[in-house]
């Protein structure tokens, strides 16, 4: 069982741009539900299954499988709650940690927000100058939501 610490920001400046190359990423939901949210993604050329469970604090238990891509596709096209989240994501490693900036598009276009994966909640860490305003107990942000409540409609 793996549990998942992040923390969540919108972005200040644009500082990160050009720290990484983006990569599309689609992205829906078979359940979000408060207690479990089951997600289905692409990453490039890649399929994955996510099961995640209830966020305590800032930390809930994950499981992540590859699939077939094709059979992802299948699954984002077929079962997944509509919309389906599109967004670009760019890895910039920075001290130790790698911050994801996720560039959302379509009904969530003009909402960048980035992520830092920790081991533990009290884990002190540098925040780069392009980070702005902690969000990660704000719920609008989590993808999940964003399908119920895009950005657009905010």
């Amino acid at each position: 069982m793996a549990t998942e610490i992040e923390r969540k920001f919108l972005i200040s400046n644009e500082g990160w741009r050009a720290l990484a190359e983006g990569v599309l990423y689609r992205q829906g939901y078979l359940s979000t539900d408060k207690e479990r949210t089951v997600r289905v993604r692409t990453v490039g050329s890649k399929g994955f299954l996510t099961i995640k469970g209830i966020t305590v604090g800032m930390s809930r238990t994950e499981f992540e499988y590859e699939i077939p891509v094709d059979e992802a596709n299948a699954m984002l096209d077929a079962l997944c709650q509509q919309p389906i989240i599109e967004k670009r994501r760019y890895k910039i490693p920075l001290d130790g940690l790698v911050w994801e900036v996720d560039e959302f598009s379509g009904v969530n276009a003009g909402l960048i927000v980035a992520e830092v994966e920790l081991d533990s909640e009290d884990q002190q860490f540098t925040k780069p100058d392009w980070i702005g305003t902690e969000v990660s107990g704000d719920f609008r942000y989590y993808n999940a939501n964003l399908i119920a409540a895009p950005f657009s409609t905010w």
